[in-house]
């Protein structure tokens, strides 16, 4: 039996409550530091799922449910303050896009900066370089400092990134709002190629469509918590409910 491409095992994660320093300065020395742990608010709550090779996950919720959250830890941006999290594959993570640019590199030097996060050679970059501009269709602005890029620019970039370095596991959060009309459905078509070649996916949207379209199975997240996994048409009835 093949091992789950991803596994979350009762992971939980806490985030402070918003504050300026010299409040938690204030609250440290008034309180202590384990009490300070009551002024967290959690995020993720004991959440379990696997995801099998090739399996498309489509994660529903309000917002604030925790879904981008959930995302960041599969990720390996955030770390859980409880539980497990496993994944097997090359791993893209297109839910805050331009996670590792900098800002004072060129567009192409961030594609091989880039590429180096997601353990791709240089040669194998420089080999696929040109497909990853022309897909982005950033052609004119590549060569320029990413300072100068629009906001949708550095999402394009970031979505050709990921999707033109053949990932295993894919992580997207509401991408298909990135670009224009043609850009929207050219990322479109290149998911559903992912998908078809047996990337692990996990597609975190308000679009219940696009998720009815793509996906095996339905997450719905509440308060951080899962509170359905399985069937998609009961997946709706209870989000619409919350």
């Amino acid at each position: 039996m093949s091992k789950a491409a991803i596994e979350v095992e009762n992971v939980s994660l806490d985030f402070p409550i918003q504050g300026s320093t010299q409040q938690a300065i204030r609250n440290i020395m008034k309180i202590g530091l384990k009490a300070l742990k009551t002024l967290e608010f959690r995020a993720l709550s004991n959440v379990s799922f696997k995801a099998k090779k090739g399996e498309v996950i489509g994660l529903i919720g309000s917002n604030g449910a925790g879904k981008s959250t959930l995302l960041k830890v599969i990720g390996g941006i955030y770390h859980p303050d409880e539980g497990v999290m496993r994944t097997r594959g090359r791993l893209a993570l297109l839910a805050t896009f331009g996670i590792g640019f900098s800002k004072d590199l060129t567009g192409r030097e961030n594609i091989r900066l880039s590429g180096g996060f997601l353990g791709i050679d240089a040669k194998q970059i420089e080999e696929i370089m040109e497909e990853i501009i022309s897909f982005a269709d950033l052609e004119e602005a590549i060569d320029k400092p990413l300072r100068t890029f629009s906001s949708g620019m550095r999402s394009r970039l970031g979505f050709s990134i990921a999707c033109n370095v053949n990932p295993e596991i894919l992580l997207l959060d509401e991408v298909f709002t990135v670009g224009d009309h043609r850009f929207r459905t050219k990322s479109q078509k290149r998911i559903r190629e992912l998908i078809d070649g047996d990337c692990t996916v996990i597609l975190a949207s308000h679009s219940l469509t696009l998720i009815k379209q793509l996906c095996d199975r339905v997450i719905v997240l509440e308060k951080g918590a899962i509170v359905h996994d399985g069937d998609a048409e009961e997946a709706f009835k209870i989000y619409k409910q919350g």
